[in-house]
């Protein structure tokens, strides 16, 4: 993980010599050249640690150090002295300063101890990054499939997240493709890093360039200060990079360098900046006919491509949308305050129903708009979006209520109905899976199904009318 360094130092040499010293740390160093500016440099730019003497800071130290800490960051303040008094260091502590460095050691004997104190700063920082992933972090394991597909596509992620190579995640819009490239994050050895993801569709090419390379102070028309982009950011992690293919091909050539040379340039700046990140891409598009079409370069599709996931839509795993559904009524029951313990039989019927063209995102937002607008403990068909209803052509007719699944049979939900209603539910169920035995064994036959159910056949013709069976669907 980087740590930022604001350096206030008055004398030019020491300035020199400290930068040096501290660049072998792997941190990133911000030299302030005007002391009476050091609190509006501050209010630019963001930093984990200010190296200062205290002949030039503009504040007593009890309140700069207070002023420090106030600040979203909290940097600390490590104070430069120039000659070794224990009485003056230990009133500089009981101060808050976090530690003090007497300059005149030998370069070795100063590297180390700074070494050391920025290594403190960044496992404090760490231990923040953990505290915020704790709430959002995704595992792979967290991920139970019924489908085979997602089953395979789980356990080959599994596999890579263990090594450090680039990957490429492919799937139409809301197939969760952000939510596997945190999963795969959080299984791998860059987990306490940070994860930063970075929509490319989002941003035009003048504009994302900076937020990927940061810039540099004056480096174009309104930047006002130095800024730091999403590769330093991401430094020791992930940075996660959504449709990439949207990406302008003169940026595609900037990245794939940076990703070639593991450093990157800052708008504006002609200085070399180590990254460590892996990367993470993902697209919603045909990538082969985007290259095909000139606008992804094959290089860079190569070098992120070095192992690539597909996820399925939601349409083609359709026997995981129950455990979805119970899993997202059960997080909004809580996050909501509402008292929904479940879903009815027949809602459940129209979401597996429904082809979901905005997959997972879509079901998330349906659950969530249905456990809101619920009245009683059980979401039902009126809790549902009509557009989702009248899709699946769901309705309360004796062919719909037929094709109901009998699988509440075996538990509780059978005593939460009279016993008319459910006599009559097991009656049109049982009748209509009868005679689609009866026509799938006679290939369709009308006539030989009806003599073998024993009813004439014209009586078998309304029964089919009514259960919305057609004898095609039986031919052999």
């Amino acid at each position: 993980m980087l740590v930022r360094v604001l350096l206030l130092v008055e004398s030019a040499a020491l300035r020199r010599r400290l930068t040096r010293l501290l660049r072998s740390t792997d941190v990133l160093v911000s030299p302030v050249l005007q002391p009476d500016e050091f609190w509006a440099q501050m209010g630019r730019e963001s930093c984990d640690l200010v190296l200062a003497t205290r002949a030039a800071l503009p504040q007593v130290l009890p309140e700069a150090v207070s002023t420090l800490h106030g600040l979203p960051e909290r940097p600390e303040l490590i104070v430069v002295v120039d000659r070794e008094d224990p009485e003056d260091r230990a009133s500089l502590l009981a101060a808050g300063v976090m530690a003090v460095i007497y300059h005149g050691l030998p370069d070795a004997t100063v590297r180390e101890a700074l070494g050391a104190l920025v290594g403190r700063r960044r496992e404090t920082l760490r231990r923040g990054v953990r505290a915020q992933q704790a709430e959002t972090r995704s595992r792979l394991s967290d991920f139970v499939s019924n489908s085979l597909v997602m089953q395979r596509l789980l356990a080959l992620a599994s596999r890579v997240a263990e090594a450090d190579t680039s990957l490429l995640i492919v799937g139409e819009t809301g197939v969760g493709k952000e939510w596997l490239a945190r999963a795969i994050h959080t299984e791998s050895r860059r987990s306490e890093a940070p994860f930063v993801a970075v929509n490319c569709a989002a941003l035009p090419e003048g504009l994302l360039e900076s937020e990927l390379f940061g810039h540099e102070k004056g480096s174009f028309t309104g930047a006002l200060r130095s800024r730091r982009g999403y590769f330093e950011l991401a430094h020791g992690g992930t940075l996660f990079l959504d449709e990439i293919a949207e990406m302008a091909p003169p940026l595609q050539a900037k990245l794939l360098r940076g990703l070639q040379e593991r450093k990157i340039q800052r708008v504006g700046s002609e200085e070399l900046i180590a990254v460590d990140v892996r990367i993470i891409a993902a697209s919603n598009r045909d990538l082969e006919a985007v290259i095909e079409a000139g606008e992804l370069r094959r290089d860079l599709y190569y070098r992120l491509g070095v192992v690539t996931l597909t996820l399925p839509p939601l349409r083609e795993r359709r026997e995981d949308i129950a455990d979805l559904v119970n899993n997202y009524v059960k997080q909004f029951r809580v996050q909501l305050g509402r008292p929904v313990a479940g879903i009815s039989p027949e809602a459940l019927e129209a979401l597996e129903h429904y082809v979901w063209p905005g997959n997972v995102r879509e079901l998330v937002n349906v659950i969530e708009r249905a456990v809101l607008l619920c009245k009683s403990t059980e979401l039902t068909v009126d809790d549902l979006p009509e557009s989702v209803v009248a899709s699946t052509g769901w309705t309360q007719t004796p062919q719909a209520t037929a094709r109901r699944s009998m699988k509440w049979l075996a538990g509780d939900e059978l005593l939460s109905k009279p016993l008319g209603v459910a006599r009559g539910e097991l009656v049109t169920s049982f009748e209509r899976a009868y005679l689609i035995r009866a026509l799938r064994s006679t290939g369709g036959r009308v006539g030989e199904a009806a003599r073998r159910a024993g009813i004439d056949p014209r009586t078998l013709y309304n029964k089919m009318k009514l259960y919305g069976l057609q004898k095609e669907e039986y031919k052999s």
